[in-house]
C-alpha cells in the first residue's frame, strides 16, 4: 500500500471485507460533460455510481438523467468541492467511514480559463485540478485497494500538459498570473500526468492507474472562457460522448491493464511531455503531501 498523507485513515480488516461484491464507480465532476457521460455508461454496465460534485441541484439533474437513460437507480451524490481541501477531506472521510470498496475512481473534474485562488490559497487551476484530487484520491486508496483486482484509478489530464515546461513552484501559492489562465491550466494537467505516474509506481500491480487526454471537448470545463472566444472555440471541438470514450476505455477495458502509469490520448497510447520524469513526479508528490498535511 502506498504511503499516503499523514492524515490518511486506516480501516479495519472487517470494514474492508468484500462479500457479494457489486462494482462501485466514483466519478468526480460527473454532473456535466464527459464526467456525466462516463458516469452514465458505468451505470449502464450495472455499477453503483457515485456522482461527486459541488452542486446538489446539478447532481440531482445528472442522476435523474443517468437513471432515465440506463434504468439503474443505484446512483448517488457525494458533495465534493475540489477547490477547498477541508471539503475534500470531509467527502473522503464520509466514504472511508462507510468502508465500501471502490472499483473505479475517475478523477475527471477540472476547470480551465479561470483565475484566482482556492480556499487554501493555491493557484486556482493547480489547487483544483491537481491538489484537490491528490488529497481525495490518496485518502481513498484503502477503498480502491480493497476492491477485487483489478481496481482502477483514471486521471483525466490533457494534451495541454505538453505546453508546460515544468512546475513553477514559486507560483503555486499565488493568484493566477496569466490573463487567460491557460498556462496555469497546462501546469495543472502536467501535475495530473505526474500524479498518475507516481501512483502507478507506488501502488501494487493489482491497481491499474492511467492518465488521458480525452480530446478537445465542448464541455463545461471552458465555461469561464469569455464570449465571443468560447463559442468560436467550441465549434471545432468534439462532443462529450466522444470525449468520454478514452475515460471509459481506461475504466473498463482489459487491454489497458498492461500499461500501468501510461498516458493515453484519444484512445491511443502516447508518450507524455518529456519533462514528466520520475524525479519531478516524486518531488510533486512530496510537496503535495506536505501541503495537504499542513492544511489538515
Amino acid at each position: 500500500m502506498v504511503d499516503g498523507p499523514r492524515h490518511r485513515q486506516h480501516l479495519t480488516d472487517a470494514a474492508l471485507t468484500v462479500t457479494d461484491h457489486q462494482r462501485t464507480s466514483l466519478v468526480t465532476g460527473a454532473n456535466t460533460g464527459i464526467g456525466l457521460v462516463t458516469a452514465r455508461e458505468l451505470a449502464r454496465r450495472g455499477d453503483r455510481v457515485i456522482v461527486a460534485c459541488r452542486s446538489a441541484a446539478k447532481a440531482a439533474d445528472a442522476i435523474a438523467e443517468i437513471v432515465d437513460a440506463t434504468g439503474n437507480a443505484d446512483v448517488e451524490h457525494l458533495a465534493l468541492d475540489l477547490a477547498d481541501l477541508d471539503a475534500v477531506r470531509a467527502a473522503a472521510t464520509e466514504l472511508l467511514e462507510r468502508g465500501e470498496p471502490i472499483d473505479v475512481l475517475v478523477a475527471n473534474a477540472g476547470l480551465a480559463g479561470q483565475r484566482g485562488q482556492t480556499a487554501q490559497g493555491f493557484e486556482l487551476a493547480f489547487g483544483t485540478n491537481h491538489l484537490g484530487h491528490f488529497l481525495f484520491v490518496t485518502m481513498l486508496l484503502p477503498l480502491v485497494e480493497a476492491a477485487p483486482a483489478p481496481s482502477r484509478i483514471v486521471v483525466v489530464a490533457s494534451d495541454s500538459h505538453e505546453q508546460a515546461d515544468g512546475i513553477p513552484w514559486d507560483d503555486l501559492q499565488r493568484p493566477t498570473r496569466s490573463i487567460t489562465g491557460l498556462p496555469e491550466y497546462a501546469v495543472s494537467k502536467l501535475a495530473n500526468v505526474l500524479f498518475a505516474q507516481e501512483l502507478a509506481r507506488r501502488l501494487p500491480d493489482e491497481v491499474f492507474v492511467g492518465s488521458l487526454h480525452p480530446g478537445v471537448i465542448a464541455s463545461d470545463v471552458w465555461r469561464r472562457i469569455p464570449w465571443p472566444v468560447r463559442p468560436l472555440m467550441k465549434r471545432f471541438m468534439k462532443s462529450t460522448e466522444e470525449g468520454a470514450e478514452t475515460s471509459l476505455l481506461l475504466a473498463t477495458s482489459d487491454e489497458v491493464l498492461a500499461h500501468r502509469g501510461a498516458f493515453w490520448s484519444e484512445g491511443k497510447l502516447k508518450d507524455p511531455n518529456p519533462v514528466a520524469t520520475p524525479e519531478l513526479a516524486a518531488e510533486l508528490w512530496r510537496r503535495s503531501e506536505e501541503w495537504v498535511a499542513e492544511l489538515g
